[in-house]
């Protein structure tokens, strides 16, 4: 299994040098602690590994920019660029290419390593049929079955909205951090977030995401921390209780889920030397699958290497 802290992903937004090392680091110790053995698996910085990049611009020079194109995000950054409902070529002289050849990087750091099964959200399910169009495509453009078509992996709790607005999906890049949970809030500060989420003046608990979307997303979050498939069953169960009594109940169990998690991030990051000798020693093991991989392509491509 292969872990990557994606780094160079996160330069489609602008950032402060210092805060994306901060953060890349956090990143790293949040993986470890949420279960996940640098020992078994390996974990690494996407930038640490140049094949990741080397591969981005050969698939980049077979992917057509209508693919690209069709992109949801891609087309909601548009829209979000245009006051107008209508997306036009004005609206995306403002974006930077990043947002726009992302898709492209991720098929890179996906089949770069073989893969066969990735972990998503749903929001990014389309990348991932864009990574297996173009795994289908470059096999077919070089006749040889050098990538597998990757599949999704998809949890039960697909997408978790945002406790401020839940028609928008919960994000680390939102403004407002009472809009989501992060895994190194303090209890007091889940509490108090959720405290404040966005509901409705309805009676009672039912799962309605299109009529209550405040109570359903409440629900989704309580019933992905008990391993309940269905959030219905769980209103099924809590109809009767009010908005704030149900409040509680989903911030008792974000607490007994994210606390230890939080305190086995602090105990990391309390010794980063550690960290930086896991991620040094697991970018060796990365770089070795990633090179041979890439010596393979490009010698496939007509790219000559010593």
């Amino acid at each position: 299994l292969f872990y990557a802290v994606v780094d160079l992903h996160a330069l489609t937004v602008p950032r402060d040098p210092r805060i994306l090392r901060q953060e890349t680091t956090e990143m790293a110790a949040a993986i470890i602690a949420c279960g996940v053995d640098p020992k078994r698996s390996v974990l690494f910085r996407q930038s640490a590994v140049p094949a990741h990049t080397q591969l981005l611009w050969a698939l980049s020079c077979i992917t057509p920019v209508g693919w690209l194109n069709r992109m949801t995000q891609w087309k909601s950054k548009l829209q979000s660029q245009n006051e107008a409902a209508s997306v036009n070529a004005q609206a995306a002289q403002g974006l930077l290419t990043g947002l726009l050849t992302y898709p492209v990087l991720m098929a890179a750091d996906i089949l770069l390593y073989r893969a066969t099964h990735i972990p998503v959200g749903e929001d990014q399910v389309q990348h991932l049929e864009f990574a297996r169009d173009l795994a289908l495509h470059f096999n077919k453009t070089y006749r040889r079955e050098m990538f597998p078509l990757p599949q999704s992996i998809l949890t039960p709790s697909k997408r978790i909205m945002s406790l401020k607005d839940p028609l928008r999906k919960m994000s680390k890049s939102d403004p407002n951090e009472m809009s989501r949970i992060t895994l190194s809030d303090s209890d007091d500060d889940i509490r108090r977030k959720i405290k404040r989420a966005a509901t409705d003046t309805v009676p009672g608990v039912t799962f309605d995401p299109m009529e209550r979307p405040g109570v359903a997303n409440l629900l989704a979050i309580y019933a992905a921390l008990k391993n309940v498939d269905d959030p219905a069953e769980i209103a099924r169960s809590v109809e009767s209780m009010n908005n704030s009594q149900l409040k509680e109940l989903v911030s008792d169990a974000v607490v007994q889920t994210v606390g230890p998690v939080r305190d086995q991030m602090r105990r990391l990051l309390d010794d980063k030397a550690y960290l930086e000798q896991v991620l040094c020693d697991n970018e060796v093991r990365a770089r070795s699958v990633a090179e041979e991989s890439w010596r393979e392509i490009a010698q496939l491509m007509g790219l000559v290497h010593c």
